[in-house]
Order: C-alpha cells, then sequence, then structure tokens
C-alpha cells in the first residue's frame, strides 16, 4: 500500500540532527530526500560529497531562502533549536508542510507567530519529540488510551545527559555564543515532559520551577546555567507531573504514570545497557478491591509490534523511526498517524519557559497560557523574554537566578584547539 502512494519530496535543514531524517528517507518508500539547507559551508560540501559517493544527487542551499524555490513537499527543521520557529513560519507561508525537530520555539512571541502561521497557512506541522515516540512510551499511551490506568493523577519524568564527553562537537568548538551555552537550566525541558502530554492528552496550567546550582563541570564546559532544572506542573484535570532534566549523572531517561487503578512506566535503570524500552505495570482492573487477587495486575515487559525489527536500526531505541514514520503517514493522510501537532508542541515546551520565569521569582507559580485560544495570544505577542541576546534585545535575563556566570577565555580556547585537533566535527 505505501509504494502505491506518491513520494513526498522533503528537504532537510541542519545536516548534523538532520542525518536521521536523511537516512530514513533514503530506505523508505514514503518520500525522497530532495533538497539540503545548512549555513555551515564546510559541513555542507562534506554531506555532498558523502551523498555522492553513494550516488545520490540532491541540492545543496546555504541560504534558506533559496532552498524554499525548490520543489518539495515538506520541509523538516533540524537546524539550532533556538532557530526552529522563525523558519517555520516562513516555510509555512511558502507553502510547505513543516516537520520540526526539538523546541518548537524560543520565546512566547515566537511561539505565538508559529500557532498562527499553522492556523492562517493550513498546512500541516508535526513536532519531532522523538521521546514521545519510544516503544514503551508509545506502548503506554495505548494502554493508557484504553483505561488500564484510569485517569492520570502523578506522573514524573527525567531526561539526565551528561553531554561533557561530545561538548566539543556540540558547540563547533565551544562558540560561547552557542545556543547550548546560553541556555537557561530548563530550556531543553521536552524530552522529560513531551511523554507526559502525548500520553494523556492534558495540558499544563502552572508551573514551579527549581534550578540546581552551577558547578565546576558545567563551568569547564562553558555552561552558564545550572547542572539540572525542576518543573512541578499542574495540569488541565488537577493532576501533578514533576519533570527532572539536565547535565546530572550520566545518562538518565524515565517517565512514569499514576491513576487512580495503577502505574505503569519505563524501565529507569538500564538506559546503560540499551533497555529502555522496557514497560512495567502494577495495576488493580478494579480499583479499591484489593482482596481479589486476579484483580492485581504486575508485569514487565518489551513492547513489540510489526515495525519493531526495522525500528532497531535508528537512533534513539527506534524512536528516530516511529516519529518519522508518523509524521510522513500524517502528510499522506493516514488518519491513524500519532503526531504531535503545533498546540501539544507549545504544551511540551512552555513549562520549562515558564519554569526559568518562576525560578527568577523565587519558585513561584506561574499560570501557563494556552495558545489554542487567540485571546491569550496579544499579551505575549511581543514577549522575547530569553537568555539569548541576539533575540531578546533589551528584554534579555540571566540564565540563572543567582544571576550570570563569568566563563574564563580559557575554557573557549581549549575547546577550540580541541575542535581543531579533530578536524572540525560537528552534530547539533
Amino acid at each position: 500500500m505505501e509504494n502505491e502512494r506518491k513520494l513526498l519530496k522533503v528537504g532537510v535543514v541542519g545536516i548534523g540532527r538532520g542525518r536521521s531524517v536523511m537516512r530514513y528517507a533514503n530506505g523508505t518508500k514514503q518520500c525522497e530526500l530532495v533538497a539540503i539547507c545548512d549555513i555551515w559551508e564546510e559541513g555542507l560540501e562534506r554531506m555532498k560529497a558523502d551523498m555522492e559517493k553513494q550516488g545520490r544527487h540532491l541540492a545543496y542551499y546555504t541560504k534558506f531562502e533559496e532552498f524554499l524555490k525548490h520543489d518539495m513537499d515538506v520541509v523538516c527543521l533540524a537546524n539550532y533549536a533556538t532557530e526552529h520557529a522563525p523558519l517555520a513560519v516562513q516555510a509555512l507561508d511558502a507553502g510547505f508542510h513543516v516537520f520540526s525537530e526539538c523546541l518548537p520555539a524560543q520565546t512566547m512571541a515566537e511561539a505565538v507567530a508559529l500557532v498562527e502561521a499553522v492556523e492562517r497557512s493550513g498546512k500541516k506541522y508535526c513536532f519531532l519529540e522523538n521521546a514521545c515516540y519510544m516503544p514503551g512510551v508509545l506502548e503506554i499511551k495505548r494502554l493508557f488510551e484504553e483505561g488500564t490506568i484510569g485517569e492520570f493523577e502523578y506522573g514524573e519524568g527525567e531526561y539526565c545527559h551528561n553531554c561533557e564527553g561530545i561538548w566539543t562537537e556540540l558547540t563547533h568548538g565551544g562558540d560561547p555564543n552557542h545556543w547550548r551555552n546560553q541556555m537557561y537550566t530548563s530550556f531543553y525541558c521536552t524530552h522529560s515532559i513531551g511523554p507526559l502530554i502525548s500520553v494523556t492528552g492534558l495540558r499544563p496550567t502552572s508551573v514551579v520551577g527549581v534550578q540546581l546550582p552551577n558547578i565546576d563541570r558545567m563551568r569547564n564546559m562553558g555552561r552558564k546555567g545550572g547542572v539540572a532544572a525542576l518543573e512541578i506542573i499542574r495540569l488541565n484535570n488537577g493532576g501533578v507531573y514533576k519533570s527532572l532534566h539536565g547535565e546530572l549523572y550520566s545518562h538518565s531517561l524515565w517517565w512514569s504514570f499514576y491513576g487512580n487503578k495503577g502505574r505503569m512506566e519505563t524501565c529507569r535503570e538500564d538506559v546503560q545497557m540499551g533497555d529502555t524500552n522496557r514497560v512495567c505495570m502494577d495495576v488493580f482492573k478494579v480499583p479499591g478491591d484489593y482482596d481479589d487477587p486476579t484483580n492485581h495486575v504486575t508485569m514487565s515487559y518489551i513492547p513489540v509490534d510489526k515495525y519493531s525489527k526495522r525500528a532497531k536500526a535508528f537512533g534513539h531505541s527506534g524512536a528516530d523511526f516511529y516519529t518519522l514514520w508518523n509524521a510522513m503517514e500524517y502528510i499522506l493522510g493516514n488518519e491513524d498517524a500519532k503526531i504531535i501537532d503545533v498546540y501539544q508542541a507549545i504544551d511540551m515546551w512552555i513549562p520549562g519557559l515558564f519554569a526559568h520565569f518562576s525560578a527568577l521569582e523565587g519558585s513561584k507559580e506561574l499560570a501557563i497560557p494556552d495558545l489554542r485560544d487567540p485571546a491569550q495570544r496579544d499579551a505575549y505577542r511581543n514577549d522575547n523574554r530569553c537568555t539569548n541576546p541576539e533575540k531578546a534585545g533589551d528584554q534579555l535575563i540571566p540564565c540563572h537566578h543567582w544571576g550570570e556566570e563569568d566563563i574564563p577565555q580559557e575554557v573557549w580556547d581549549r575547546f577550540k584547539e580541541d575542535w581543531e585537533k579533530k578536524g572540525h566535527p560537528n552534530t547539533v
């Protein structure tokens, strides 16, 4: 059936994270890769050479405006996390569907502009938050929708990733202006918060932000924010979710969902052993009946579906496959495709921004607006508060509630030297 449909023509912006999309397009009957855009000319030339060795002859652009003149159906934004919304607006207005990597926006003004661009263009927007497409999370979403744990009451999620060992590649040799060095502690929050929104369909209504301090390891990386952050999020059904993310430990990826009938969660401890897809369940078929032993169900298993074998070849425990498969199917008209639309994308991102505002006000609980409601947008239409000086202008805010870190020049020099020695490697 897939091979009877028109192939979607896909253009990718960003040769780092964009490689995942390029690889997917190379082995599917849903789409074909036709164009690549990146402002980094050296990296783009490398990409072109690699593609031509594979016998793939594509169009290459360093200017986004020229890229948008290419014959495409979908623009996939895999460039810097702070640059997605403005390019998405341009692509939507030019008549393209848009897939966006994390994050959907950098400021509230961008979020308003993005939502309104989707609405006026009539084109489709998919947020590629791959944490929501990890097989364990997809299985929990299926079970939640079947009512397995009943009404959501409480949940936790965490994404902790110590990137110290790859900071040279991640920041183009320790660029002081790289978004990763400028970001506030709760900025990159959608990996921990996203599955909550995707699984339950609930909306955040308020948040309390708590920031952990900066430490020497962060300063030695050039990071100005704290080592980690917490968001305590109130949801529109009254439930509460605790999100933790940052540079703690070495790596931790985990989500847990409590309902009035029990609990489901992904495996917490086995990330280093490649077992993050495992689902653990402890539920009562009938709430409150504790005497009948057949009413209590506990189990642990790794979910499998018809795409599991195919997905294993892709990154993030197969999540990259499911993310792109569903997005492509959505554009192709499959009504069963599981996608994250622009409103849910904002719901996954906005608690991190407002958690930072909260931390700057002494961890005060702050209400979160719902940008589905046009009446709530005007208050934020010109709100560019962020930690990026180029974007914020006179609305610049500090990366941490106790002020900015002074990063010594020798930190930047060390990363620059390492980058030169390694031959200018790059990721996202």
